[in-house]
């Protein structure tokens, strides 16, 4: 058997701690929570939620529509664009998402603290989630040209 680059290795422990960390929240699916972060980001319209977060559109409108019923999520108009939704998170849904964000991150930092390196395990990711954050930028104003 051939051993993994230590680049799939990287991926495959990602991978794998995801779903660690997504069992810690179990009032919420990783898409549920990747929705419900996006909100409380700042992306307020639907439209724009399966780019910003790489999901399916239909994805997408299933954690909406769930979320909306479950009363986590706001759905309201935008002024001018009578098609436009606009999402907030309800008083109730923030409880929930502070609950469930700390429990997972709970569970990164349990498994960041078995390497020996928990500082720069946890300063690595934030660094990942910041070239993230920059490659979605570049992408949006790709779009707006």
């Amino acid at each position: 058997m051939v051993e993994p680059t230590p680049l799939v290795q990287a991926v495959r422990a990602l991978a794998r701690a995801s779903r660690i960390v997504e069992r810690a929240s179990d009032d919420l699916s990783f898409a549920d929570y990747r929705v419900m972060a996006a909100i409380q980001s700042g992306e307020e319209r639907a439209t724009r939620l399966a780019d910003r977060l790489a999901l399916g559109k239909p994805a997408v409108s299933a954690s909406v529509e769930s979320l909306s019923k479950r009363g986590l999520i706001i759905r309201g108009k935008v002024e001018g664009d009578n098609r436009a939704v606009a999402l907030s998170v309800s008083e109730e849904g923030r409880e929930l998402f502070t609950r469930m964000e700390a429990r997972m991150a709970r569970q990164l930092e349990l498994l960041s603290e078995r390497t020996g390196n928990s500082d720069q395990i946890i300063a690595a990711l934030g660094m990942l989630g910041e070239a993230i954050e920059q490659a979605i930028q570049q992408r949006y104003a790709g779009d707006e040209k």
